[in-house]
């Protein structure tokens, strides 16, 4: 196996310090590069920017094995290994910006040599990997590029870089053959696809999941603006009956990533993705919903009330606020009148809890991180992630009882 000596470009943010960090143990000699000095700090300093469970002591292992971060490119001059983890954002319009991809990757080209390994590793719209291959093509022959996209969870992207299988994609076998040797250090299996195939994988992935959260979100929408308490139905359906199994419980679904790659897919199919579109506006809904319901809840309007939400990351136990609807909520309570008093352990800025839960009139639960579970809520509530909620279900003995 030839030597190798990787830079991870965005190496300090989500998905480039685990990946940075694993390279690192795994023996390669790893440089991240970032654009943020408060972020590079604390990487050399030992810890991670946000939430990575084992995070911090494997960085501080990586680091004695010879991992740096900076924010100097010209480190890349030394380097036959390029990870650029820039993904495709999405503009005001939901169309992907594909300027940004280029234009980073332009900026870099200059330290590529013949041989060299470019590695894409975020989301990136169908056929940006064509774009930019014909453009090595004129401009960096023998370059080989390959796209290997990210495919962990938010917070065990360490331990999911370990034991998932990765997706390995490029246009020629010797390209394949590079990143094939290269992630086959790191992952326990490669699974072999086009360029295309790989992009359109990431997408599906994405989008089905945020699908099947829009089901459930709306299916919650529908009996709670009946009357009727969702959870007794969710428990009904789904009580002994195998073809439920894998029924999803609402929640808001948001994120960096969810909402972004289905209206990426949509984009990419002439904006004919209907389910994409609809579950946009059940999932980005819901948090309107929320507010509705609790102004129902307390039996009039919220203007002048004081209105606590617990949790503003936009999954459970994590930091990262990043696209959360949790903020959609606070806007909405606000523009109704309330004055909004928010709560999360895991953001400095956060109220106290104790001050949130003593002087709010109402309560909608945001995000269910496990230090709310066995709170003692005395007030009107919304929860839409039944944290509080025992169950009713009526379960009576047939020929088996």
């Amino acid at each position: 196996m030839k030597e190798r000596n990787v830079v991870v470009i965005g190496g300090c943010g989500h998905v480039g310090l685990p990946l940075g960090v694993a390279f690192s143990l795994a023996g390669h000699d790893t440089t991240l590069v970032d654009i943020s000095e408060k972020a590079v700090k604390e990487v050399n300093s030992g810890r991670f920017p946000f939430l990575e469970r084992g995070g911090d002591e494997l960085l501080q292992k990586a680091l004695g094995q010879g991992l740096k971060a900076t924010t100097d490119a010209k480190v890349c001059s030394d380097a036959n290994v390029f990870v650029f983890v820039i993904g495709t954002p999405v503009d005001e319009h939901l169309n992907p910006k594909l300027s940004d991809v280029v234009r980073i990757f332009d900026y870099y080209r200059e330290f590529f040599s013949p041989g060299d390994l470019v590695v894409m590793r975020s989301t990136l719209f169908p056929g940006t990997m064509e774009h930019l291959h014909q453009r090595l093509a004129a401009s960096n022959p023998g370059v080989h590029l390959a796209f290997c996209p990210e495919r962990v969870s938010q917070g065990y992207a360490l331990e999911e870089i370990e034991s998932l299988p990765q997706v390995v994609s490029s246009f020629d076998d010797d390209s394949f053959d590079d990143a094939r040797e290269l992630f086959s250090t790191i992952a326990p299996s490669i699974i072999k696809l086009t360029p295309l195939e790989a992009e359109l994988t990431k997408l599906m992935a994405n989008s089905w999941r945020y699908l099947e959260f829009a089901i459930a979100n709306q299916f919650y929408m529908i009996a709670e603006k009946s009357g009727v308490d969702f959870f007794r139905l969710y428990e009904a359906i789904t009580h002994d009956y195998p073809r439920a199994k894998g029924y999803k419980s609402p929640g808001f679904a948001a994120g960096p990533c969810l909402f972004k790659d289905t209206m990426q897919l949509a984009s990419y199919f002439d904006h004919q993705f209907y389910l994409g579109h609809s579950a946009m506006l059940v999932n980005e809904g819901l948090a309107s919903f929320v507010v509705e319901k609790l102004e129902n809840e307390v039996g009039d309007k919220l203007w002048g009330k004081k209105v606590g939400l617990l949790g503003m990351a936009f999954k459970a136990n994590n930091d990262d606020i990043r696209e959360s609807l949790s903020y959609k909520v606070k806007k909405s309570a606000e523009f109704k009148g309330a004055e909004v008093l928010w709560h999360d352990p895991y953001l400095e800025d956060s109220v106290a809890l104790n001050d949130v839960l003593s002087q709010s009139d109402a309560i909608i639960v945001c995000t269910p991180h496990r230090d709310y579970k066995d709170l003692k809520i005395n007030k009107p509530m919304v929860d839409v992630w039944a944290m509080y909620r025992e169950s009713t279900l009526e379960l009576l003995p047939g020929k088996a009882g």
